[in-house]
């Protein structure tokens, strides 16, 4: 029978961990305005009709990720302190504090774009068997879809990442430690990653489904090449912290929403 460690009890002060937060909201506010002209681009029916102007949408949604990514970081960053999750970097660059995970940049770029040649390779073989578009996206020059791809892939890298790894994965290790009272193992957080992965791939389907209509074709697709991606950003996370994972995520939005439409424009 393997011997467990207690878990630690957290007696570090919140105002460290709200200053990041705050942060975090801000920069979280600032990617989801620059998500937008991607999102006009993907879905021009839905923006044509918007009930209210494209000015406010975009200040409303901004303030309310401002709101509740500023809340989840906060949550995400509380929780990690008992199971060795966080942001080491941001901890020490604004809290001084030590650093407990080594970052390693050029391996975060290296996983994550290996992650989106991945997808590209898969890509390749399963949209073949794609049903026809029911609302294609707008049509636009190369580069104009590689500058909206290029600000997208700030929501993706910052928001999607404190969403699924800083709060999401955190928030089911520290439960199973919790409930266990002990330090999770490594399984522990090899489930997380995976669920985390998973939960990072259906949660594309609503945008999946707008394009395509969701078949079992579109499910696959859609759930298949995110969650792959989503596992090396969640070992990442795990093992150097939540900017490497930041960082492997953004470079893999920028092979698939900028390199990939100039190759394609190219071609």
């Amino acid at each position: 029978m393997t011997a467990t460690t207690p878990l630690p009890v957290s007696t570090a002060p919140w105002k460290p961990d709200l200053k990041i937060a705050v942060l975090l909201g801000v920069v979280s506010a600032l990617a989801v305005a620059a998500l937008i002209p991607y999102l006009v681009q993907l879905m021009p029916d839905k923006f044509a009709k918007l009930p209210v102007p494209l000015p406010v949408l975009v200040v409303a949604q901004s303030l309310q990720a401002l709101v509740l990514m500023g809340l989840t970081s906060l949550a995400g960053l509380r929780m990690g302190r008992r199971v060795g999750l966080g942001a080491p970097l941001l901890q020490r660059w604004i809290n001084h504090e030590p650093l407990v995970l080594a970052p390693r940049p050029l391996q975060a770029i290296l996983l994550g774009v290996a992650a989106a040649l991945g997808v590209v390779a898969l890509s390749a073989g399963i949209d073949p068997f794609l049903p026809p578009m029911l609302h294609p996206p707008a049509k636009s020059g190369a580069g104009e879809s590689a500058l909206n791809g290029f600000l997208a892939s700030f929501y993706g890298g910052i928001a999607e990442e404190l969403q699924l790894r800083l709060f999401l994965m955190t928030l089911m290790v520290w439960l199973v430690a919790v409930l266990r009272k002990a330090r999770p193992s490594p399984r522990v957080y090899g489930i997380a990653i995976a669920m985390a992965a998973l939960l990072f791939g259906v949660g594309h389907l609503p945008a999946a489904h707008h394009v395509w209509g969701l078949d079992a074709v579109v499910v696959v697709r859609t759930v298949l090449l995110n969650s792959i991606a989503g596992l090396a950003f969640g070992w990442l996370y795990w093992k150097r912290g939540l900017e490497m994972a930041i960082l492997a995520h953004f470079s893999a939005d920028i092979v698939l929403h900028v390199l990939a439409p100039l190759v394609a424009k190219a071609a």
